[in-house]
């Protein structure tokens, strides 16, 4: 809906306009509409594009175009596409009437648009706060783009709308049961999920769940009572208000391609490889992509630091990916195999660093790791070994806590589980980082991060 309206706002612009810029504006819309999620950064995003519609529509119609010689060089976009035009004049007051008035209507239909996701996202938010910990596997990058696993479906209801405030008790006997067998079919303690499933089954039979008011608060009472019982935090029964996607069983040669795609636009999500004064590294990955797709920009983008003095990962917007591709920068941080821990894996072969990486210079060089409360999943993992491993230093704020090591089973249109399904070794503590994120070595609030590591990493340089 937002881009539509994106799309109409450029339409509104001149022929020679749009055949220069549409293509580009709408592209960088795109990458700032999926970022920027939230009511407020959206309101901003949005007042962005008002203000810059306000000024540059009445200039592109009431002043020729500024010709191509003169204009200024081109500069790198960092957020969003501005629409300024570069005259000496001042615009004429009927410009700014009729921008002011196209830009009100515009604003108000939006301010509507948005009001109605706002409200949406209150609803889904209030369902994971209640729950502590709902499963986001269903759109968490680090689950979707891996395709592990394919949802399966139980006690379809598509034809029936539900809404969060009724609570039958054949529904709730539907849904308790549901949960028992999901649990007893998949769980990877069956002796536990036995336990689990009979006591939910009991509870369900002494009509102890009859009080609970609506789905919502009968997920999260199911979820509390199944963690409680077997002591695994990431297991999980959520609840969404609007319908669920009937998901494919494997990924689809259009959608592989449109994936495809998307990386090349993105350059995998890579979005800054560089060399900063005093030879130090500068990595910042938004994800961990396919490597399928993008394993050669992966490498080509550690060649290009592979004789640096010092290296800095910046995952402060990095919200996850492929454990294969987090796995492959971490083999470049060592000189041997080293145990690489993932909790969505049995420990086999594969869980070790391929270690040592021909041609590469890294394996003892300084490592710093940029955190924010965002980095999430298949970051966190990236955080979490390093850290276990003594290898890198961590910088910033503690991580979002999203291990998501169960797989995704839909139950019907509006209920699915989070249930893992192996039970993954971890030589280094109790706990990963599900729930509670990852503490960096150095706390300091994001946006300063960059700031605090390359000071450390030139004090470290300067006394060697």
């Amino acid at each position: 809906m937002s881009e539509k309206i994106y799309a109409f706002f450029l339409r509104l612009y001149p022929t020679h306009f749009r055949e220069e810029y549409g293509d580009e504006a709408l592209q960088l819309f795109r990458d700032r509409s999926r970022d920027e999620r939230g009511f407020f950064p959206r309101l901003r995003l949005w007042l962005d594009v008002f203000f810059d519609v306000t000024i540059s529509l009445p200039r592109e119609y009431f002043h020729l175009p500024w010709p191509r010689v003169a204009a200024p060089a081109p500069q790198r976009l960092n957020e969003f596409p501005a629409f300024y035009v570069f005259q000496n004049e001042s615009p004429r007051p009927s410009a700014l009437l009729v921008g002011g008035a196209l830009s009100l209507v515009a604003l108000t239909t939006c301010w509507v648009s948005l009001n109605r996701v706002h409200r949406s996202e209150d609803s889904v938010s209030s369902r994971f706060s209640d729950s502590r910990a709902a499963s986001s596997a269903t759109k968490d990058s680090y689950r979707s783009e891996s395709a592990v696993s394919a949802p399966r479906a139980a006690a379809s209801e598509s034809g029936r709308a539900l809404t969060a405030s009724t609570l039958n008790p054949a529904e709730r006997r539907r849904i308790v049961s549901g949960t028992a067998e999901n649990l007893k079919q998949h769980y990877f303690d069956r002796a536990s999920a036995q336990k689990t499933a009979d006591l939910l089954m009991v509870s369900e039979r002494r009509g102890e769940y009859d009080a609970v008011p609506d789905r919502a608060a009968l997920a999260a009472v199911l979820t509390q009572q199944m963690r409680e019982t077997t002591g695994d935090p990431n297991l999980s029964l959520d609840y969404f208000e609007s319908p669920l996607p009937q998901q494919p069983a494997s990924q689809t040669p259009e959608a592989l391609t449109a994936y495809r795609e998307n990386m090349r636009q993105q350059n995998c999500t890579f979005e800054k490889v560089e060399i900063l004064p005093r030879n130090i590294g500068y990595l910042k990955l938004n994800s961990f992509p396919d490597p399928e797709v993008c394993r050669v920009a992966a490498m080509a983008a550690m060649t290009y630091v592979n004789h640096a003095d010092a290296l800095i990962f910046d995952l402060r917007d990095n919200r996850g990916g492929f454990p294969e591709t987090v796995q492959l920068f971490g083999s470049y941080l060592f000189d041997h195999p080293e145990y690489w821990y993932n909790p969505r894996e049995n420990t086999t072969g594969r869980s070790w660093t391929h270690s040592p990486v021909v041609g590469n210079n890294l394996a003892d060089k300084p490592v710093y790791v940029l955190t924010s409360a965002a980095t999430a999943s298949g970051a966190e993992q990236f955080c979490y070994d390093l850290k276990m491993l003594k290898r890198a230093t961590l910088i910033g704020e503690t991580t979002a806590g999203a291990a998501h090591s169960g797989v995704w089973h839909r139950l019907d249109d509006h209920f699915g589980m989070g249930i893992p399904e192996v039970k993954a070794i971890n030589p280094y503590s109790s706990n990963d980082w599900a729930e509670i994120g990852v503490e960096p070595d150095v706390k300091v609030s994001a946006p300063n991060a960059l700031d605090v590591a390359l000071k450390l990493a030139k004090n470290k340089l300067q006394k060697k």
